[in-house]
Order: C-alpha cells, then sequence, then structure tokens
C-alpha cells in the first residue's frame, strides 16, 4: 500500500497563507500566475495517475506548447528588459542564468543518485519551481506593469510535468500527491520573493533581468519534448521492441507543438498589447 505523505498538503495549506498577503498587497498578477501554476500540476496528478496505459502523445504536445511559450516569452519579455537596462550587463546576465541553469541541473542529477530520504521526481520539481519562483517573484515585484502573458507562460510546463511525474510516481508505487509541493511552491516562493527590491544601478537590473531571462530559457529547453530512448516519452510508450518508428513520429509532433507554442504567444501580445 502507498504510504501517504503530509508534505504536499501541508505546502497547499502554506501557499492559501500566503495568499491573503499577496491580497492584502494588491498583488493580484503574482496571485493569479501562482495560482495558475498550482492548477495545471494539480490537474496532471490525477490524469497521470490514472494514465499507466501510457499516452505519449499528449505529453508530447503538453510539453512542446509549454516549451515552445516559454522560450518566446523569456526572448521578448525579459531579455528586452535586460538589455535596456544596459546591453553588456544584460548580456552577461543572460549567459549567467544560462550557465547557472545547466549547473545547477547537472548537480540534481548526480544527487539523485545518491541514496536520500527524499523522491528524486518531486526534489527535482521541487527545485524547479522554487528557481522559477523566486525569479517570477522578483521580476513581478520590480516590474508591477507587467502583463500576465510571460508568467502564464513560464508556469504553463507545470501540467505536462505533474502529468509525466504521476505516471511515475505511481508506476513506482509512489504517493503522487507529493506534488502538490511543487505546484504550491512557485507561488510560495514567487509571493515571498515580491518583497525583494532590486537596485536602482541600471547595470545590477541589466544582470537580475538577463538572469532572469537565462533561467527561464534554461528551464524551457529543459523541458523540451525529447523523443528518444529513456526519455519521458518513451517511458509512457506501450510498444515493445523497436520503437523508434513510433519516436520519429512524435519528434514530427514536437517540432509543430513548440512552434504553435510560440505562436500562441505571439498571438496573445497582438491581441493585449
Amino acid at each position: 500500500m502507498t504510504r501517504r505523505s503530509l508534505v504536499g498538503p501541508a505546502a497547499v495549506v502554506a501557499l492559501l497563507g500566503l495568499s491573503w498577503f499577496a491580497v492584502s498587497a494588491g498583488t493580484w498578477k503574482l496571485l493569479g500566475i501562482s495560482w495558475v501554476a498550482f492548477g495545471a500540476m494539480a490537474l496532471g496528478i490525477p490524469l497521470g495517475s490514472h494514465s499507466l496505459g501510457g499516452r505519449p502523445w499528449t505529453l508530447v504536445w503538453g510539453y512542446g506548447l509549454a516549451s515552445g511559450a516559454m522560450v518566446t516569452s523569456a526572448a521578448v519579455f525579459l531579455v528586452p528588459q535586460a538589455i535596456a537596462h544596459d546591453p553588456t550587463f544584460g548580456g552577461f546576465g543572460v549567459a549567467l542564468g544560462l550557465l547557472v541553469g545547466f549547473a545547477s541541473h547537472t548537480v540534481g542529477h548526480r544527487l539523485a543518485h545518491l541514496d536520500l530520504p527524499f523522491d528524486r521526481t518531486a526534489t527535482e520539481l521541487t527545485a524547479h519551481a522554487l528557481s522559477a519562483g523566486i525569479i517570477i517573484g522578483i521580476v513581478y515585484g520590480n516590474m508591477p506593469d507587467l502583463g500576465p502573458i510571460l508568467g502564464l507562460a513560464i508556469v504553463s510546463h507545470k501540467g505536462p510535468a505533474g502529468y509525466a511525474a504521476a505516471h511515475r510516481l505511481v508506476k513506482n508505487e509512489r504517493d503522487p500527491t507529493v506534488l502538490l509541493l511543487p505546484a504550491a511552491g512557485v507561488g510560495i516562493a514567487a509571493i515571498l520573493a515580491s518583497l525583494i527590491a532590486l537596485p536602482a544601478a541600471p547595470m545590477a537590473r541589466g544582470v537580475v533581468f538577463g538572469f532572469a531571462a537565462g533561467i527561464f530559457l534554461h528551464i524551457a529547453m529543459d523541458f523540451l519534448p525529447r523523443c528518444e530512448l529513456g526519455s519521458d516519452v518513451h517511458d509512457l510508450l506501450t510498444v515493445t521492441g523497436d520503437a523508434h518508428a513510433l519516436l520519429d513520429r512524435l519528434r514530427v509532433h514536437a517540432v509543430l507543438s513548440t512552434a504553435l507554442g510560440g505562436i500562441a504567444v505571439f498571438a496573445a501580445w497582438l491581441l493585449l498589447s
């Protein structure tokens, strides 16, 4: 029998408490983004838990749409802000974010091989959620006029991530409700980080916004649908033997979905600008 964890429900309670603070502060955009992130991953939990037969097409399109939207949003809404503050330091910030994102992912993968009393899947997703939440909170806390498109695109990967993670946890007879921790983690970190005031110096703001763009670009590339042996998509396949032919067809869907995700952000910008 799967042992239930109290970590996820406790995180939901914490998010509810911080939401009252966000309401009193009037940070409605940040509050909305936080709960969209939570709802997307929370919805993915039961869907993944009851899909043990595997739905690779769903995962490819979910990851593709989300990652395409994230890449486009980071490039359109954060990179220009960083360059506008300071072209050189903004560029260094983008590079720093990409390199730090890669380093943290690599270190996290190494830690996953250690015998720790934490679930590897939930730990990796929680680290992703907290880092994204911190940066979302800082960005929206210092740019209250920024539209919600960026934040919603950044958290759009939570749905397919929750779906794939829940599938993996149930398959390994683990409690999928632990994923409520990374689901709530974005909002918890974002609301707290929104209290951080950046210095007015253009160089400092260029580095920070560039770093945010780099981190989000790394996260987006990390969630690009990889139709390869050993990937999340391959884990959902129900075929036996050589799966290369099916993976090749899924790669076409991966390209189409990422393109459509970017186009969706462009269309939303045209409608809301």
